[in-house]
């Protein structure tokens, strides 16, 4: 709440010489000297608040800076609400995987996808495994097919020294 505050100067911080006044119901009083603006506010008490510093001249409004902090800290905590987390889950498996196996996991991803999640699907390769990258391509492409309906591929099945990834994003409805 207190970071707000700091984005404007208000009353006696504000040393231009000139501004461009707005008043509390939203007029436009003109361009005022620094001082008269802070005898308008101080008159209807309330604060003098520089709301756009680059403009030329600067513009200030007269407000009640503490009534404004809290709408705009309000403003933030419904945008947070608002907002949607997206994590990233993640399905190992290796290249030596069955058929059935396969199956369970791509159950569990389509869990994650339709919560909204993406999902990362990893075929790790130990020792030898990494010369036959071709069959993790494979695992990844039967994970692609039982997912087609519910995802889409975000970033294609790539080799990454000894894991090759491939990440799904929920399909949009």
């Amino acid at each position: 709440m207190k970071d707000i505050n700091k984005n404007f100067a208000v009353n006696e911080e504000i040393r231009e010489k000139e501004v461009r006044l707005i008043g509390d119901d939203g007029s436009q009083l003109g361009v005022l000297s620094s001082r008269e603006a802070l005898k308008l506010a101080e008159e209807k008490e309330l604060d003098l608040v520089m709301i756009s510093p680059n403009a030329n001249p600067p513009v200030c409004k007269i407000m009640d800076l503490g009534k404004f902090i809290y709408e705009q800290s309000k403003k933030e905590k419904e945008a947070k609400k608002k907002q949607k987390v997206i994590n990233i889950k993640e399905v190992r498996c290796s290249p030596t995987i069955e058929e059935h196996d396969i199956n369970i996991k791509a159950n569990n991803a389509k869990k994650f996808l339709q919560e909204g999640d993406k999902v990362k699907i990893t075929v790790r390769f130990r020792g030898r495994e990494a010369d036959y990258s071709h069959i993790g391509a494979k695992i990844l492409g039967k994970f692609v097919a039982l997912l087609e309906e519910v995802s889409v591929i975000e970033k294609p099945a790539k080799l990454e020294g000894r894991n090759m990834t491939l990440i799904l994003a929920p399909k949009k409805a």
